[in-house]
């Protein structure tokens, strides 16, 4: 056979031919790709360019409202605005803002990729928005054109606007218009008049340490504002500072020395019209803007309608009553929370003396202690949980308590050193007996103490020592108010609650109350201790001085620390805690530590004036016997000065005060117990 020469493949049939076809049609085709995707950016472009920016959006103001439905403010309603121009504000403003808010802010478009990037990478990092990747411009389109809710149809819509605005304004119009409308707090829009506002000064004239406060302010003036929390302001002013020295705007030393300068921030105006309930609206807007997730500015302008709990007539004679019986003493504080037991809802709040000097509430500060009125908790442990009554007694003489498995000593002291041999529960409340009560929380239990207080709902820390009986462990007044109005509704806690409901502008409801309730302790251990610390305000008591005020049945429990003064008590429709004392450590005398009890008296029964007395229920399993005072034991004729006593079914006494039951009484006493009757309640109410 001969050779028959193979055909060669043609040039364009090669692998490599065909691939650089391929890729000449790829790059053709990305190029057309590119080119048409350029043509339509540059008409969007345009487009964007041509069109003009919204009109800016209508604010409504969000109402607050009193449980009656009554009107108690409308924010936002009165604004302290004030522009200025980009070059009346301190170049170290601008520097504070654009390093804390937005670093990249003059070469970006609008937005910022690698913003966008970054947060996303932090926040997934801590599975939580941690950090925003919102540009100056998207937060001034945000706040012009958008609402503020939380969804990617608004996200695109703010990334457009910022876009829009940045075609047809340039860099600077956009910072002075975004700094002439962020809001600072106070009803304060723009640098203008926060600096008139917190320094009394132009803007233009703002120091670095001021600047680097105020720019820290935006990102949550209700957590930030020095009116509020002087320390988180300046915590906050520390890492302005420092993202500045990141930023390449001042060196450290620079930053550090900023760090120290002495602030000297004005009080509020103290001739704006005096406004009710000042600290409780500052609470329950906190409350509201974290139920809702809103930043306060947002909260200010959404139009919401907030209906609370406050009764406007009780806070009114709060306030009142406040400054009556404090107006002698001109540096002395006091907090007031009177709270429905039945309902959990909070009546009346007054947080200080003066709100325009001092923002801080003092109802709500875990900072005071609560000195002889926490004894009360310690009482229902020890009848709870070591079967303790009434009739429980113990001897008052200095005594040294071991503790820690004799490990350690404790010594405490009678007010003026006065003691009063073997006495039983009632008179250790009445009297304000630190002994018995030191020995009662021994008995007890420490542990269960707190344990108890937690189900009562303090939350403050406290250790199981046997100082715990005396209050040495700081509560709030809120803490208090909550815990003893578990003792006028039968042992139930019901969950404190200031708002009952949040509606928008439109009328829909976004938030509805349902406070949770939850027996805390049975009906017939509160009673006992109920009828105990109605001694309070008997002939004797630490609180007899008001015992003429009061016109109806009334329980509670005085507390006086070398600082503190206390009253928390109760009666079936109302619970309240008041506080008294200095702000700075400073001991209160003689006289001022006795301020809380009038306080309490002439809230209580100027709140209830319309309100009938009315005796505390009488649950079962609950038996009332006559006992001799001297020895805990029944009474008969041959014991003077018998008392009629309550007491868990079950504990009462079974001995006579002498051998044989008298004549008179032998009826009574020998049936060893008897219920009392209402109207027994009634007749020994009104004869002391």
């Amino acid at each position: 056979m001969s050779d028959v020469p193979k055909k060669q493949p043609a040039p364009e049939d090669s692998g490599a031919f065909r691939f650089a076809r391929r890729l000449k049609a790829w790059l053709s085709f990305s190029f057309t790709c590119l080119l048409l995707g350029a043509g339509i950016m540059i008409v969007l472009l345009l487009f964007m360019r041509s069109q003009a920016l919204p009109v800016s959006k209508t604010e409504t103001a969000s109402e607050m409202y009193d449980v009656h439905g009554e009107l108690i403010e409308a924010y936002g309603a009165v604004k302290n605005r004030q522009s200025v121009s980009l070059r009346d504000i301190s170049p170290k403003l601008l520097e504070a803002t654009l390093a804390v808010e937005d670093r990249t802010f003059y070469q970006h478009y609008g937005f910022d990729p690698k913003g966008i990037v970054r947060a996303a990478w932090v926040n997934l990092q801590h599975m939580s928005k941690v950090q925003g990747a919102g540009t100056i411009t998207q937060q001034l389109a945000r706040n012009l054109y958008l609402s503020h809710e939380r969804t990617w149809s608004r996200k695109i819509k703010e990334t457009y606007y910022a876009v829009q605005m940045e075609l047809q304004m340039s860099k600077d119009q956009i910072l002075e218009q975004y700094l002439n409308q962020i809001y600072y707090g106070h009803a304060t829009y723009g640098i203008g008049a926060a600096a008139k506002l917190f320094f009394g000064k132009e803007a233009k004239d703002l120091t670095l340490a001021e600047s680097s406060l105020l720019a820290g302010i935006p990102k949550g003036p209700r957590y930030y504002s020095p009116y509020y929390d002087m320390d988180s302001a300046l915590d906050r002013q520390k890492t302005v500072l420092q993202t500045m020295v990141e930023a390449g705007y001042i060196p450290q030393s620079e930053a550090d020395q900023a760090a120290k300068e002495k602030l000297h921030i004005l009080p509020l105006e103290e001739h704006k019209k005096a406004v009710t309930a000042p600290y409780f609206r500052d609470y329950v807007r906190g409350a509201a803007a974290d139920l809702l997730g809103l930043e306060d500015k947002e909260f200010v302008e959404s139009g919401l309608r907030i209906y609370t709990t406050l009764d406007l007539k009780a806070q009114a004679v709060a306030e009142e009553v406040v400054a009556k019986q404090l107006e002698k003493y001109p540096e002395l504080q006091a907090a007031l929370v009177a709270i429905d037991p039945r309902t959990g809802y909070v009546k009346a709040m007054v947080g200080g003396r003066n709100y325009a000097q001092n923002q801080y509430n003092r109802a709500l500060s875990s900072t005071r202690q609560p000195g002889s009125s926490f004894k009360p908790i310690v009482y229902l442990t020890a009848l709870k949980e070591k079967g303790f009554t009434p009739g429980t007694r113990f001897k008052s003489e200095p005594t040294t308590f071991t503790y820690d498995q004799g490990r350690q000593t404790y010594t405490p002291n009678n007010f003026g050193s006065a003691y009063y041999d073997w006495i039983d529960m009632r008179t250790a409340i009445a009297k304000s007996d630190n002994i018995y009560a030191v020995h009662s929380v021994l008995e007890a239990g420490p542990d269960r103490v707190i344990d108890m207080a937690r189900r009562m709902g303090i939350t403050s820390p406290m250790k199981p020592m046997p100082s715990l009986a005396l209050g040495t462990f700081p509560v709030s007044p809120y803490e208090m108010a909550s815990a003893f109005g578990i003792l006028a509704n039968q042992g139930v806690r019901v969950e404190p609650t200031a708002i009952v409901r949040i509606e928008d502008r439109r009328g829909r409801v976004l938030y509805e109350a349902n406070p949770k309730q939850e027996t805390v302790i049975e009906p017939p251990y509160t009673y006992v201790l109920t009828q105990l610390m109605e001694s309070v305000f008997d002939q004797g008591g630490t609180g007899s001085r008001v015992s003429s005020v009061l016109k109806r049945p009334v329980a509670g429990k005085t507390g006086t620390t070398d600082t503190d003064a206390w009253l928390v008590g109760y009666t079936p429709e109302l619970s309240t805690a008041v506080w008294v004392g200095y702000d700075k450590g400073r001991n209160i005398n003689n006289v001022e530590s006795h301020l809380a009890a009038p306080l309490f008296a002439e809230f209580t029964e100027r709140t209830l004036e319309s309100v009938p007395p009315k005796l505390f229920p009488v649950p079962e399993g609950v038996v009332s016997v006559y006992v001799d005072p001297a020895t805990g034991k029944l009474a008969n004729d041959d014991c003077p000065g018998s008392r009629l006593e309550t007491f868990i079914q079950g504990t009462e006494p079974t001995e006579y005060c002498t051998q044989q039951p008298g004549k008179s009484d032998a009826g009574k006493a020998g049936k060893g117990k008897q219920k009392r009757s209402w109207w027994e309640d009634l007749k020994r109410w009104w004869s002391n």
